[in-house]
């Protein structure tokens, strides 16, 4: 009995200095973040800091929200609704006249994905003269097509337009367009797939300067009382997009796993283009460049999406990207 009762102390004690030594786990805390449109391979960092949890490396629980045709990603920020968004930069430039308080923190794209995508016969924006093309209705669509037109020498005010929403795809398949606006590494990729011949004029060929597209978000109260959860969520893309350039097969993969209805085939065609666009010109991931931000603004202004010149001061804050080693 004394024999048992010594074993049984000795057992108590040890799980007593087990317990006493081992740190509790800390709680991972829940953040959310809307994309700026159904999940495609320009978002393949996102899911790959996902699937290789790093995200848990910096104590967050990162859920993704998909969006729909009525989500207003603005509007969810500005309620609290959400912790983080992905915008173009066009819809981040308007709102901010409008007078949301929302702050851009990190470069998803380093370029425009922006284009005027045009049937194979169509071999320069100048072709189009007295043509019907489509636009998606965005307010920034009109300003990127004129930019394109008068980029080329061409008259914006000799060609139609009709509203087509985000079926420039079909439409151009169909023939019942000459041209549509679209994304050079989305649509412009699917429709190379489907049937080679479409060309593609891109925004910053014709004059526009390489600004980033999509920007992550977050509303100024985060920014300022919640900085280092900014910094962990930013340091948690970049790793998740440098991962993508080190290994887009396996980033592919990443996306395919965790998002159903994929072609393989076309998110390793769209992540191929896709990959030189998002590096900075110095290499860098998620950068927010207060040179081309300042041109991007000043372009801005002059194709009239915004009436008033954008603050790039007030609107970025390059510091959490730019903490990333």
């Amino acid at each position: 009995m004394r024999l048992r009762a010594l074993i049984t102390l000795a057992v108590l004690a040890l799980i007593a200095t087990a317990c006493g030594s081992s740190k509790p786990q800390q709680r991972l805390r829940p953040v959310s973040l809307v994309l700026d449109f159904t999940p495609n391979p320009v978002h393949a960092g996102i899911y790959s800091a996902l699937a290789h949890h790093l995200d848990r490396a910096e104590h967050l629980r990162l859920n993704v929200v998909i969006p729909t045709a009525s989500t207003d990603s603005i509007k969810l920020l500005e309620a609290a609704r959400i912790d983080f968004a992905i915008l173009d930069i066009h819809d981040l430039a308007i709102a901010r006249e409008s007078g949301a308080g929302l702050i851009g923190v990190m470069a998803i794209v380093q370029r425009p994905l922006a284009a005027v995508i045009a049937a194979p016969d169509i071999s320069t924006p100048r072709a189009l003269a007295g043509k019907t093309i489509g636009i998606t209705g965005v307010p920034s669509d009109t300003a990127v097509l004129h930019s394109i037109l008068l980029g080329a020498g061409a008259d914006p005010s000799r060609v139609k337009t009709i509203t087509i929403g985000f079926n420039a795809v079909p439409e151009l398949l169909a023939g019942r367009l000459a041209a549509a606006t679209a994304f050079w590494n989305d649509e412009g990729v699917t429709l190379a797939v489907r049937r080679p011949g479409f060309h593609s004029f891109r925004v910053d060929s014709y004059g526009a300067p390489s600004y980033p597209e999509l920007v992550l978000c977050a509303t100024r109260s985060t920014v300022q009382h919640e900085a280092p959860l900014v910094e962990a969520v930013v340091r948690t893309l970049v790793r998740g997009y440098e991962l993508t350039l080190e290994n887009p097969g396996r980033s592919a993969a990443d996306l395919e796993s965790r998002v159903s209805g994929l072609d393989p085939k076309l998110v390793s065609a769209q992540l191929r283009v896709l990959e030189p666009a998002l590096r900075a010109p110095d290499g860098r991931v998620g950068e927010l460049g207060a040179g081309r931000l300042r041109a991007w603004a000043r372009w801005e202004l002059r194709l009239g999406i915004v009436s008033r010149p954008p603050d790039v001061g007030a609107m970025f804050d390059p510091r959490f990207a730019s903490a990333v080693q």
